[in-house]
């Protein structure tokens, strides 16, 4: 085991324990956001391990509630910060999941795989069942408030929340007993490569119940870190002045919680294991819209937080063209370095588009 990965969850939990609440601001803001990267890296790392002896495609799951642990800590911190929050931050934080996974992940590792090994294959019929169920979600709780009528604006009504948000969860529970039971097959490699990873020996049960623990311990800091760095964050992100600053500060966290597993997925596309890159990626966010939206409605409805999730009309056709081109892209079974280009030509645009909208 590393020993950064047991190292920084500790020494998260110091600071936390020795770090006065005004050293949240000026220099102290950045060794506390650096200890909340560090902590969340841990929490990855630890998931991984775990992910490694369960298998494929166990282990991916294990990943994808991690990774919404911690979107939602990040996403409720900042939504009940003193300084107010923004009720347009989850929607903010949401849609810049899926751009980030669809466009900027998945671009990442189409191109890199293809510049290294040409074109390369993946299970069509898995893919299809995560894209198929990310779109329906990211839909009903992303553009249908937009034209629902209970209420003036692009909001949902409490009871029209609650029944979406279970809506997602069932389509999330039958994903996964499709993923794990009904048609594993279809989100394991075809060919798995031969390479050092694939034979690694498994982890022990010993050293598994390690990591279990210190995985709670390292999502334990994460959630208090950025119940600490909340507020700061907010206002960093809104003093640079510059574009949307509500959904600069929603990339900021999706960017955050997505660097782990966007890190292992670009690497084992550069493996030729692109079928795992697709069940990182894809898997983080079904899991970010699926899970995060029922747990961020489920605190919005019991203290009466306002929750505002429609998009806006610019978004919603860069949202309609992301699904497009990725159905085009994993509709084949193959991909090549023009996929990848044209995702990451998306990508561009959002990103500038968060600077000059």
């Amino acid at each position: 085991m590393p020993i950064w990965s047991l190292a920084l969850p500790i020494l998260g939990w110091l600071l936390l324990l020795t770090t006065r609440p005004d050293a949240a601001f000026g220099a102290g803001a950045f060794i506390l956001f650096a200890a909340l990267i560090g902590a969340v890296f841990a929490a990855v790392h630890h998931a991984e391990v775990i992910a490694h002896r369960v298998g494929e495609p166990f282990g991916t799951l294990v990943l994808a509630a991690a990774v919404t642990v911690i979107e939602s800590a990040l996403i409720i911190s900042i939504m009940l910060s003193d300084g107010g929050g923004s009720p347009t931050l989850a929607r903010d934080t949401l849609f810049a999941t899926v751009m980030i996974v669809l466009n900027g992940i998945v671009g990442l590792c189409v191109i890199l795989g293809g510049v290294r090994h040409g074109s390369q294959g993946f299970q069509a019929p898995g893919a299809a069942a995560f894209l198929t169920v990310l779109a329906t979600s990211a839909t009903l709780t992303l553009i249908l408030p937009v034209f629902t009528t209970s209420l003036a604006g692009p909001v949902f009504r409490a009871d029209q929340l609650i029944f979406v948000s279970a809506a997602s969860l069932v389509l999330y529970g039958v994903f996964l007993f499709v993923q794990t039971v009904r048609h594993r097959d279809y989100f394991l490699p075809e060919n798995t490569p031969e390479n050092e990873d694939v034979h690694a020996e498994r982890p022990s049960n010993r050293l598994t119940g390690v990591s279990a623990v210190l995985l709670l311990v390292a999502l334990g800091a994460v959630v208090l870190l950025a119940k600490t760095l909340s507020y700061p964050i907010e206002s960093a992100v809104r003093s640079l002045g510059v574009g949307q600053p509500a959904a600069l500060v929603g990339a900021v966290v999706a960017s955050l919680v997505l660097l782990p597993e966007g890190a292992a997925a670009i690497a084992a596309a550069r493996r030729d294991r692109l079928q795992t890159s697709l069940n990182l990626a894809l898997g983080s966010g079904l899991a970010s819209i699926s899970l995060t939206i029922p747990a961020v409605a489920a605190v919005a409805v019991w203290l009466g937080e306002p929750l505002i999730l429609g998009l806006g009309a610019k978004e919603t056709v860069m949202l309609a063209l992301t699904f497009v081109v990725s159905a085009l892209t994993l509709g084949g079974g193959r991909t090549t370095v023009l996929h990848g280009a044209v995702h990451l030509v998306i990508f561009a645009v959002f990103a500038y588009l968060l600077i000059v909208p």
